[in-house]
C-alpha cells in the first residue's frame, strides 16, 4: 500500500449535507471493485475534542484508496478508468454542492505495539486525518524532521492502531474535482471515537505539541478532523 488517493467532500457557505447511508454504500460497492485496489477507507465525520487545537467542521466525505503501484492508481482514474463511475450524476446525491477535492500520494506507514483492529466487537475504527497545506520554508528539512521525530511521538497514544505519513507526487487522473496539492497529510487510527477522544487528552498528546514547537518554519497552519473510518477490501 505505497500510494494512496483522497477525496474529501465539505460543506461551503453555510451548508448542512450529510451523505446518505445509500450513497455511501453505492460508493462502497464501486470502489471494492477496482481493479489494483489493495484497501480504501471511507470516512464520515466524529466529533472529539483536543487540549490545543480549535474545533473545526469535518468533512462531510471522504474517501482514501490503496494501490501498490502509481500506475494502478492513475489507470483507476484515467479517462475510461473503472473510479469514473464515482462521478456519475446518480453517485453522492446528497452532498450535491459539497466542495470537493483530490490529490493521490506517496504512502509512509509507521510501526504501532499492537496494530489489531476489533470491529465486531467496536464497530468501525476512528482515523485523526491530518492536513498540512504547505508550503514549508524548506520542504527537504521539513519532511526530514517530521518523518524523524513525529511518528515516534505519535506512537506513545494510547491505543494507537494506525500511523501513517503520506507525501505529495506528480500524478494522472480525471475526476472531474478540484485537484489540490497539499504538502503532507497525516494518518492516525484507533478502536474508536471513544478511545480517540482519550488519546487526544493523555499525556503523549502534550508530548506532540512539544514536539510540533521544533518543527521548520511552515506555512498553512493544519486541519485535524475525527473520522469514523469504513474498512473497504477488495
Amino acid at each position: 500500500m505505497r500510494f494512496a488517493y483522497f477525496a474529501f467532500f465539505e460543506n461551503v457557505d453555510g451548508s448542512q449535507l450529510v451523505v446518505s447511508k445509500a450513497d455511501v454504500e453505492t460508493v462502497a460497492e464501486i470502489i471494492k471493485l477496482t481493479p489494483g485496489l489493495t484497501s480504501a477507507n471511507l470516512y464520515t465525520p466524529e466529533v472529539t475534542r483536543d487540549m490545543y487545537n480549535k474545533d473545526e467542521q469535518s468533512p462531510v466525505f471522504g474517501m482514501q484508496l490503496y494501490f501498490n503501484e502509481l500506475t494502478e492508481l492513475e489507470e483507476a482514474m484515467a479517462p475510461t478508468g473503472h473510479l469514473q463511475q464515482l462521478a456519475a450524476s446518480g453517485v453522492l446525491a446528497s452532498i450535491r454542492g459539497a466542495k470537493a477535492t483530490q490529490q493521490a500520494m506517496y504512502v509512509r506507514h509507521f510501526p504501532v505495539d499492537d496494530g489489531k483492529l476489533d470491529i465486531e466487537k467496536n464497530g468501525n475504527p476512528c482515523s485523526y486525518v491530518v492536513h498540512y497545506t504547505g508550503p514549508a520554508e524548506d520542504l527537504n528539512v521539513w519532511m526530514h524532521h517530521y518523518v524523524s521525530h513525529h511518528p515516534q511521538v505519535m506512537r506513545t497514544f494510547p491505543g494507537i492502531r494506525q500511523i501513517e505519513v503520506l507525501s505529495r507526487i506528480d500524478w494522472c487522473g480525471f475526476l472531474p474535482w478540484e485537484r489540490v496539492n497539499h504538502m503532507q497529510r497525516n494518518r492516525v487510527m484507533f478502536d474508536s471515537q471513544v478511545a480517540l477522544q482519550a488519546a487526544l487528552q493523555s499525556p503523549a498528546r502534550v508530548a506532540m505539541r512539544e514536539d510540533f514547537k521544533t518543527f521548520p518554519p511552515f506555512e498553512g497552519g493544519n486541519s485535524h478532523y475525527p473520522m469514523e473510518t469504513r474498512i473497504i477490501v477488495p
